[in-house]
């Protein structure tokens, strides 16, 4: 809009449209002093229902433009926002109230009370971190990056790996692309190694990503065998600088926050402490939260258990509403501790069932873990299946049949406004699914893919096969795999149901031995 005296001005989502800039940019820019804050005028005619909006003055697009060659150049944020010192105040609207609100988000409508109400709320998120910064699972595998920290710290993009193992932060210090920006690598190396030292023994060091050599096994033993003593609180906050091999350096306090699911680092530059950014970081629960919301999908090896509770129909049909629920309730508490103790990690299952994830990590053999679960939740469910029985007097038998599949799928949180679920996304799990229906009577189907897979020793801890009928007789051929179609009769009402997986080639798995 253009007022009175000729000046042209803008709403924040125009400037976002024209210069092609984050809103999170353009909320640090204001902060910073590089553009001016913006005014709250009357709305135009065209904004109905809306009294009053924020606008900026033209100049910013200049400014914004200005900012881009700075850069271009090579220069600092630090040298930027110097450069900016003298930037203007907005000028003055003749008959329109001058307010100055905090940083905006569209639709930018503001009254006395919504103002006053924002002023109390206002909260940083992850976008207005403008230094580098990334969380870290407990596998040391990068879960969330800024780009701030892949130029700065990684000099290379790792958002764009989908391939977790290839996201290992230990990994990434022994990489080419960070030993040719950063020639004293060795300090940021020992900078994280003190973060994470109470997590390390030496055999975790062995394993901490697939192919490390021994070189770097002795490198990390070697430093980290040196910082025993450190003064663990000291961990949040320790100065670090870069030497750069363009000759330059960077000074850095690196901020951390440990919590159950991994560790945020935080690289605050040392002549520009942001304390709006470490009172964020004091607001934990928020930031983890946020966190957990934005994890980046990954390309895994996994395993997948599924587990079906036979005739959930049939007995929902025979108890009270109340007692089903307390029947659904103590199984899953009867059966959790076997996934907690093999390293399941629970995925959203439609109805009575479970689906657990088991990944691939350094280390671990989620194949056995797969496995060795479903053997413990047969045992267990044998135990819950009698005590029902005794307790209602029926000769019903509970089943949970059970299906194991492998393979490498895309393995991410999806969010909602209340919680945080896990999933993974392909045939690996819908074959899993699938699999789970054709099991009957507690038994654990597996595919040929899993069995494949294993060691030979693993392969000769476990009895499995398959049973054929031979002269009315149903016979064990140990070792030996179906395809699910030559599993089925024809005049079967679930034939039709696994066309879809005839072809799997399958086998039961029956016990250790």
């Amino acid at each position: 809009m253009t007022d009175s005296s000729g000046n042209i001005w803008l709403t924040s989502k125009e400037i976002l449209k024209k210069t092609g800039i984050s809103r999170a940019t353009l909320n640090n820019y204001i902060k910073m002093g590089i553009l001016p804050k913006p005014v709250v005028k009357k709305a135009g005619p065209d904004q109905k229902g809306i009294k009053q909006i924020g606008y900026f003055p033209e100049i910013v697009l200049q400014n914004i433009e200005d900012v881009k060659r700075l850069k271009r150049e090579g220069k600092t944020m630090s040298e930027i926002e110097e450069h900016f010192k003298e930037v203007p105040e907005a000028p003055q609207v003749e008959n329109d109230r001058q307010e100055v609100p905090p940083p905006i988000k569209e639709p930018v409508v503001y009254s006395r009370k919504s103002r006053r109400t924002m002023d109390s709320n206002l909260k940083l998120t992850l976008e207005d971190i403008q230094s580098p910064a990334y969380l870290i699972n407990h596998n040391f595998e990068i879960e969330w990056i800024n780009k701030e920290a892949e130029e700065h710290v990684f000099n290379k993009s790792v958002s764009s790996v989908v391939d977790v193992d290839s996201r290992n932060l230990f990994k990434l210090f022994f990489s080419y692309d960070f030993h040719s920006h950063i020639n004293n690598w060795a300090d940021i190396v020992e900078a994280h190694l003190k973060v994470v030292h109470s997590k390390l023994t030496r055999t975790k060091i062995s394993t901490l990503y697939n192919g490390i050599s021994e070189n770097e096994i002795s490198f990390i033993n070697g430093i980290n065998n040196n910082i025993t003593s450190y003064d663990q609180h000291l961990v949040h906050n320790i100065p670090i600088q870069f030497d750069l091999s363009n000759g330059e350096t960077e000074s850095y306090q690196i901020y951390t926050l440990s919590f159950r699911e991994g560790i945020f680092f935080v690289f605050i530059p040392t002549d520009k402490l942001n304390h709006e950014i470490l009172n964020m970081l004091s607001h934990r629960e928020s930031i983890i939260n946020e966190l957990l919301k934005q994890r980046m999908p990954s390309l895994h090896s996994m395993c997948v258990l599924v587990a079906d509770l036979q005739d959930s129909v049939k007995i929902s049909s025979e108890l009270l509403p109340g007692e089903y629920f307390e029947l659904v309730n103590e199984l899953w508490k009867t059966v959790g501790n076997s996934f907690d103790k093999y390293n399941g990690i629970y995925g959203k299952h439609s109805g009575d069932g479970m689906l657990y994830y088991f990944i691939k990590r350094p280390g671990s053999n989620y194949l056995m873990d797969a496995i060795n679960c479903a053997l413990e939740l047969r045992d267990k469910m044998r135990e819950f299946s009698a005590a029902w029985k005794l307790r209602k007097g029926w000769l019903n038998d509970i089943y949970l049949n059970t299906a194991i599949n492998e393979g490498q799928e895309f393995f991410g949180a999806i969010h909602s406004s209340s919680n945080v679920e896990f999933t993974a996304l392909g045939d690996t799990i819908n074959y899993a699914g699938r699999l789970s229906d054709f099991a009957r009577y507690g038994s654990i189907w597996t595919t040929k893919n899993v069995i494949s897979k294993m060691e030979q020793n693993e392969r000769d801890s476990l009895r499995f096969g398959v049973y054929r009928k031979e002269n009315d007789r149903k016979i064990f051929i140990k070792n030996s795999f179906s395809r699910v179609v030559d599993l089925l009769e024809k005049n079967n009402q679930k034939y039709c149901k696994f066309l879809d997986i005839a072809t799997l080639p399958i086998t039961e798995i029956i016990e250790k031995v």
